[in-house]
């Protein structure tokens, strides 16, 4: 069954179109009310809301907030929160159902909905199926006895940051590190230069001021190109960049950048030479081959999932595994949090590089990326790339020439009218020279 609303992430597009506007957050709102009292043995239910710094995250909270209330749910309301703190907090709240308003890296007249369990995991597919269903039943309102009602947790955000730090050794410090943290502007600007400053770093923060309108204008973990400059700076030993919801990291030194890629790569290095139980990781069909190469060479299975953290997480349960993510930052490990987190996920990096003595460069040093070079075209309406003969056709054409030199992936994005070309070969020249003649096979918007 195809969802109409649920992408890969939750609900997202722009603000005051179709489904971002806020007659649809009451709705949906109201039909995850009802869906979730149907499943409760008590017939009640709880949610907790949580939103990043964009100026609709007002309006959508209202109508989130309006729609629960009049299906009979209670809601808690925590403000700016990263995603992975609304995820932390459903759980110690011992609510249903954690609410995320965010559209992560996404500019700032974008928004999204997404959803949480009581375990703090992404809803499955068929869960926002049913609410769905729910949906086209339409409006109505409980009685005003059975209305719910809304507290606000006043200390949410120290709550959190109480949490990131507990999953950082207790016997280690990061005395001595300057730090310079990117929190984008979004939902982590007041939480993430206070976990590290608390932790021991002198912490040089940007990002930390937003007005509504700024959340991932040329900062955060997607504009990381000069990621290194600005370390270089702010006179820093090393930077940390988190997105808008702050579930994805990237890190640099004054003179590289470290993807997920790299930064799962360390965590799962570091398990192994402290002979923690590891087996295997999970990336993503975008995970770069030489890291799948590293992986495979440190005895560890490595196991490729759909691009969107909730399928990486899915398979990471189907394997048994706890180390997964996505070169895009969001790193999942399952023994500290239940979802991508970039504080934590950065924490887990900063004990490696304290526990060895090491820096980022010398922890990776033998790791040659394999060049990729990644093109997003925007197709017509109607579409449908996997129906095209002719680029299927090329698709295994560039595979064959291609051979054990690299690899071709062409998928659609599952949030925006994009297909995504990426090539990864040897030789720079030869990876954009194909991915292009891919791309200007797909007709252009």
């Amino acid at each position: 069954m195809t969802r109409k609303y649920f992408g890969t992430d939750g609900v997202r597009g722009t603000v005051g179109k179709n489904p971002i506007r806020p007659e649809f957050a009451l709705l949906l709102a109201q039909s995850a009310g009802r869906v979730l009292k149907n499943q409760s043995p008590s017939g009640k239910a709880g949610v907790f809301i949580g939103k990043d710094t964009r100026v609709s995250g007002y309006m959508l909270e209202s109508a989130m907030q309006a729609g629960f209330l009049s299906a009979g749910v209670d809601v808690m309301l925590g403000g700016p929160l990263p995603t992975p703190a609304v995820a932390y907090l459903t759980r110690t709240q011992r609510l249903d159902t954690g609410v995320v308003i965010s559209a992560s890296h996404n500019p700032f007249y974008d928004n999204g909905i997404k959803f949480f369990s009581s375990q703090g995991t992404k809803f499955p597919d068929e869960l926002e199926q049913e609410i769905e269903a729910e949906m086209d039943k339409g409006y109505f309102c409980v009685e005003s006895t059975f209305l719910g009602k809304a507290t606000r947790l006043d200390d949410a955000s120290g709550r959190y940051v109480e949490f990131c730090k507990s999953t950082f050794p207790n016997d280690m410090t990061l005395r001595g590190l300057d730090i310079y943290v990117d929190a984008a502007n979004g939902a982590a600007y007041h939480i993430a230069p206070d976990v590290y400053h608390e932790l021991g770093a002198n912490v040089v923060p940007d990002g930390n001021t937003p007005d509504g309108f700024n959340i991932n204008e040329g900062i955060g973990a997607t504009h990381t190109d000069d990621l290194p400059e600005r370390v270089r700076a702010a006179d820093c030993d090393l930077g940390i960049a988190l997105d808008g919801d702050a579930d994805r990291v990237i890190m640099a030194d004054r003179n590289r950048i470290y993807t997920g890629d790299l930064l799962m790569l360390l965590i799962a290095r570091d398990r192994l030479a402290r002979k923690k139980v590891l087996t295997g990781v999970v990336g993503t069909l975008m995970t770069n081959f030489s890291v799948e190469k590293k992986f495979w060479e440190a005895g560890l299975d490595f196991y490729r999932a759909n691009v969107g953290d909730r399928y990486v997480l899915q398979l990471m349960k189907e394997k048994g595994l706890i180390l997964g993510g996505e070169n895009s930052g969001h790193i999942i490990v399952l023994d500290k949090q239940t979802t991508g987190d970039g504080i934590v996920s950065s924490l887990q990096v900063l004990a490696v590089m304290i526990r060895t003595g090491k820096t980022l460069e010398e922890l990776l040093s033998d790791v040659k990326m394999a060049p990729q070079v990644l093109i997003n075209r925007k197709f017509k309406a109607g579409y449908d790339w996997k129906e095209d003969k002719k680029l299927q056709e090329k698709l295994q054409q560039a595979s064959a020439s291609i051979d054990e030199k690299g690899r071709v992936l062409v998928r659609a994005s599952g949030t925006e009218p994009v297909i995504r070309v990426m090539v990864e070969h040897e030789n720079q020249n030869e990876a954009t020279r194909i991915a292009n003649e891919i791309a200007e096979m797909i007709p252009c918007q």
